[in-house]
């Protein structure tokens, strides 16, 4: 059976650049770090107290106040991207065939906010004080499901949940769903709000993240030698898929395609990759057969690039085991340098980025690599600047922890 083909008609942000598509990323060209004390909460006592924070926006005319005010954030970040996706891609609703139109939003770690705020009610008032929203509110598929009350879409609707490939995933399974015949148009991506006592204390005891407070928006520093650690942050990152004739035939303005994806496991370690990148590899030679396309017209990778010590070098001996000579011919760049890794949210936001790249044809800098390591001699990392470049073919990786291996190929729209 043959597959449907897949392109991007619309995309929606929640960022600590503010929720417009434009501004997220020509803050990013600019180099600019979204990164800085935290304020949410008090943080004198935890070793690091600085993340790259979503600020306040305004939700009116995309959600009701009241119920801004009561969900947990990550479904607030959810239910406003979804919406600016198909506002940003024209989408009529009232046009759509509602049981062809599904959503895969999902999150890394869903309500933590609403579930710490439940816990401290429990200890100190009781079960008889914890709020009857409280279960609603902290499950992971809640997100996509009070998107779809809103929307009216009943096609495939369901939450993913692999750590920070988790937006990977759910493109990739809702490009799936299209390439299928199952339904028409998805909204794919992901969410996260992660910036709590929770969290940071859980990230702190893993020794992850970076204690660079003097100088937090210095603090993200893919493949530096003086990296510490990766720098929290949150947002969501949401894109709407459709199939190449949905679109054509609503007169949608086409913004890429998606040439295709792969998802597989190191099976190696519940947080550490395979030392030498053969598990990224491998995604990345799937993702390459899905797309039916040659290596020679993949020449941008929007990598994974945390700053942690273990995962930035085995992506780099991913990326030369893939590409081999042909490496000089491909530049890469590392988005968390300057908004931080929000996790679940992290490859729906550089899926955005990615896309915009596409659009523009100028690639973001990496910030923060002043002293690189020797290992990433010969890749370009596009270092300090951003660069005008005429992008045939795009990846961008994810992986999460327990080994979760995620790539998606985008393309020019052929016929645009």
């Amino acid at each position: 059976m043959s597959r449907k083909r897949v392109v991007v008609t619309g995309m929606g942000v929640v960022s600590c650049f503010g929720t417009d598509i434009n501004t997220f990323y020509n803050s990013l060209l600019s180099g600019k770090s979204g990164v800085g004390p935290i304020t949410k909460f008090p943080v004198d006592e935890y070793p690091t107290r600085f993340a790259a924070e979503v600020p306040e926006f305004c939700v009116e005319g995309y959600i009701d106040r009241k119920q801004a005010r009561r969900v947990d954030p990550f479904i607030r970040y959810a239910i406003y991207a979804g919406k600016r996706a198909l506002e940003h891609g024209n989408v009529d609703l009232e046009k759509l065939e509602k049981n062809r139109c599904g959503i895969l939003i999902s999150t890394g770690m869903g309500g933590m906010k609403t579930f710490y705020e439940g816990c401290v009610t429990l200890q100190e008032k009781g079960y008889k004080r914890l709020s009857p929203f409280f279960i609603p509110h902290i499950i992971a598929n809640m997100a996509g499901a009070m998107l779809a009350i809103d929307t009216g879409f009943q096609g495939p609707n369901y939450s993913i949940t692999t750590a920070c490939a988790t937006s990977n995933y759910s493109i990739y399974s809702g490009a799936e769903h299209i390439r299928r015949g199952e339904a028409d148009l998805m909204i794919c991506g992901g969410v996260e709000a992660p910036i709590g006592p929770i969290a940071l204390a859980g990230f702190t005891a893993c020794k992850a993240m970076s204690t660079r407070n003097e100088a937090p928006q210095n603090a993200s520093r893919p493949w530096d030698k003086g990296r510490d650690g990766f720098v929290m942050g949150e947002g969501g990152g949401v894109l709407v898929l459709e199939s190449l004739e949905h679109a054509l035939a609503r007169g949608a303005t086409i913004l890429c395609e998606y040439l295709g994806g792969a998802i597989n496991c190191d099976a190696n370690h519940i947080t550490d990759p395979k030392p030498d990148g053969s598990g990224v590899a491998e995604c990345m030679e799937l993702a390459l057969k899905d797309a039916g396309i040659k290596r020679e017209l993949l020449n941008y990778v929007n990598a994974h690039a945390t700053s942690t010590h273990v995962g930035d070098l085995c992506e780099i001996r991913a990326l030369k085991t893939f590409f081999g000579s042909g490496i000089k011919n491909v530049k890469v760049n590392a988005t968390k340098s300057m908004i931080g890794h929000s996790l679940g949210a992290a490859a729906g936001l550089e899926a955005v980025a990615t896309v915009m790249a596409l659009q523009t044809g100028e690639l973001h800098p990496t910030i923060n690599c002043d002293d690189p390591e020797e290992e990433v001699a010969g890749v370009d990392l596009c270092l300090g600047k951003s660069v005008k470049h005429h992008v045939t073919a795009a990846a961008s990786n994810s992986f999460g922890f327990g080994g979760h291996n995620s790539t998606l190929i985008f393309g020019p729209h052929a016929n645009s």
